[in-house]
């Protein structure tokens, strides 16, 4: 089986400038992706990749065991671009390097880190004991649930709940997931359909034992600053 991972750390940033490396608990936030990614690359001889258009990322990668001779497009390396665009860039280019053809990408996003080994085997075992599936991505119970407690503007001018439903309590309402935005793996077969998104008809989820949340705000790296310094994390990386 022959599985890629790719680590897609852009230099920029607009709302934390240089987030990627930003560092958390003495290291570059880079580097927990990184250690996760050679761990799985040990046991199951995995190639890892970083796509980044930064030479600092790439340096700061490389410190860490990680070098790569690819820079990401400037076309792919703007607010606008897209993640998938992005994976199959990168994935084109370490076919044609290797003249090998890729069974799985497992990408695992720089910004939310608190998953471990067993999350990533755990996730791509699911997808391979599923013929039909075309991808997997991780989730987490969400706080909010569409039948219960979050609602959208109607046409009229007026709110309403974004689901409808007989549900007066939200332990009532059907489950709902949020993704976490930490472990997303594809079968080769879904990047030729160029139209198919990474939410399809297709898709699983994993649904994490544990907490995990994306890094988008400086209050995010705040806490969870908190959470590494005091032993909080609840889980081993």
């Amino acid at each position: 089986m022959n599985i890629l991972i790719t680590i897609c750390a852009r230099g920029g940033s607009k709302g934390i400038p240089g987030k990627n490396i930003k560092m958390i608990s003495g290291k570059p936030l880079i580097y927990y992706t990184i250690e996760v990614a050679k761990k799985f690359s040990a046991k199951y001889k995995a190639d890892i990749e970083i796509s980044t258009d930064s030479e600092e990322i790439k340096n700061i990668s490389k410190l860490y065991g990680i070098n790569t001779d690819y820079t990401r497009p400037l076309i792919l390396s703007t607010d606008d671009a897209g993640k998938v665009a992005t994976i199959l860039d990168l994935l084109h280019y370490k076919e044609n390097k290797l003249k090998r053809i890729y069974d799985y990408v497992i990408d695992l996003d720089v910004t939310s880190p608190l998953r471990n080994l067993d999350d990533i085997e755990i996730s791509l075992q699911t997808l391979v004991s599923d013929s039909n599936a075309l991808n997997i991505f991780s989730v987490n119970y969400a706080n909010r649930n569409p039948y219960f407690n979050m609602v959208e503007r109607k046409s009229n001018g007026y709110y309403d709940l974004i689901k409808e439903g007989p549900f007066l309590t939200r332990q009532s309402a059907p489950e709902v997931f949020e993704l976490n935005a930490s472990i997303y793996i594809y079968k080769r077969k879904f990047f030729e359909d160029k139209a198919c998104k990474v939410i399809n008809d297709k898709s699983l989820i994993y649904l994490m034992p544990h907490f995990c949340f994306d890094l988008d705000h400086n209050i995010d790296f705040e806490f969870m600053s908190y959470l590494f310094s005091h032993k909080k994390i609840g889980f081993e990386l």
